[in-house]
């Protein structure tokens, strides 16, 4: 297990975080297993997030993203045009959550990580929920790819 950079897929990295702080918060036996998992661990103990939140290595990145996501809903049509084909799925999702005012990129995140986790537990997808997981995985390796342009001009 290792960490993943933010830079080279700042959408993975988010995912890759939530899904450890997850992991620990339902094995908090292992929190030594490696000198990572125990950073985490010790990150989630400061921030007290122990038992549900997220650590502001992820947030951040979220922010990040979000600022980027709004650039480009505001400059590019396609993108534009990518995200309102995603709107029905993204609002149905967060209707169903404690949080219906979370923005679309997060909603978008939040999508592949509960398909990841049905995954994980050998649950079928149906074709219409693998099809919203390919636009929205479409939707941020593009929005990974251009964060990842963009920090190497910086």
């Amino acid at each position: 297990m290792t960490m993943r950079s933010k830079k080279e897929n700042i959408a993975e990295y988010i995912l890759y975080l939530w899904q450890m702080e997850d992991y620990l918060r339902a094995f908090p036996q292992n929190a030594d297993a490696t000198p990572e998992l125990h950073e985490l661990n010790e990150m989630m103990h400061r921030e007290g997030i122990v038992e549900s939140g997220h650590l502001a290595l992820a947030q951040n990145a979220l922010a990040e993203l979000e600022d980027l996501h709004s650039t480009l809903l505001n400059e590019d049509a396609m993108y534009r045009a990518a995200i309102l084909r995603l709107q029905p799925s993204l609002n149905l999702l967060k209707a169903k959550t404690d949080r219906p005012t979370m923005s679309d990129l997060e909603a978008c995140l939040l999508l592949l990580y509960q398909i990841m986790l049905l995954h994980l537990q050998k649950k079928e997808i149906t074709p219409q929920t693998a099809d919203v997981q390919q636009r929205a995985t479409q939707l941020l390796q593009f929005l990974s790819k251009t964060y990842y342009a963009n920090s190497r001009t910086l």
